[in-house]
């Protein structure tokens, strides 16, 4: 698509997508009706997420509609932990695209190569919209493509994704998650919900068939990957990242 398609087409209708979106129960099924209205406007990969500015290892994707080779680069090369986009998190607050970025002398050199990758696989511009939820946490859609952003478009493309994140964010607890939510096995993920429940390591053990020993190293092993010094810690920021419901 050239770069002045999204100027010629009609902006998809926000509130039409929200009702449609919210009748949506899978991850999956949001992330292609997302898609199949930013793909007119230029954009063809997007991301959707929580992440900790603190500590990146709490960082938690709802959706990647990533190429297969993209999301084995992101994270296998080690980008995942020095994202720019992360980076620029703490100072931007309001959506900013790719291209003021690359005009941003401030951008590190590793920014600018995971720029420049993008471009390599054919994503000239992208637009970022951070959803602060709170304190250091904040919510995030990511679009990648090849586009003009206008304002217009910038302001359209925030308010679908609100829409996007408010309601999956609700079903990935259930429903699950592209990448082990910050680094958590599934069985992990299983003992912090038995946590939240109030259950103690021997309550664990007996709903999960195993031994206590084991189900509490499995609850030390969820309290290290979220940064969390007791299991009241561990339950808020599990459910604030939406890795469990209460």
């Amino acid at each position: 698509m050239n770069c002045e398609t999204s100027l010629s087409v009609e902006l998809p209708d926000a509130a039409r997508f929200n009702r449609n979106v919210r009748t949506l129960r899978t991850p999956i099924e949001c992330g292609a009706a997302f898609r199949a209205l930013i793909a007119p406007l230029g954009f063809d990969t997007f991301a959707c997420g929580e992440l900790d500015l603190d500590h990146r290892e709490r960082n938690t994707f709802y959706i990647i509609d990533w190429p297969e080779r993209w999301t084995r680069f992101y994270t296998q090369s080690g980008l995942i932990e020095r994202d720019p986009i992360v980076t620029e998190l703490a100072v931007r607050h309001a959506p900013f695209t790719w291209s003021e970025l690359r005009a941003d002398r401030k951008l590190s050199q590793a920014g600018t190569d995971a720029l420049n990758l993008a471009a390599a696989s054919g994503w000239n511009e992208g637009l970022v919209v951070p959803l602060p939820t709170g304190g250091r946490r904040i919510g995030l859609v990511s679009m990648a493509g090849s586009t003009t952003v206008t304002s217009a478009l910038r302001d359209h493309l925030a308010l679908l994704s609100v829409c996007l994140h408010s309601h999956v964010r609700t079903l990935v607890a259930r429903e699950g998650f592209p990448l082990p939510p910050a680094g958590l096995s599934p069985r992990e993920v299983e003992c912090v919900r038995l946590v939240a429940r109030g259950k103690s390591d021997g309550g664990i053990a007996a709903a999960l068939g195993i031994a206590p020993s084991t189900a509490h190293e499995f609850v030390e092993k969820a309290k290290r990957k979220l940064r969390a010094k007791s299991r009241a810690e561990l339950i808020a920021v599990a459910v604030a990242l939406a890795i469990i419901e209460l």
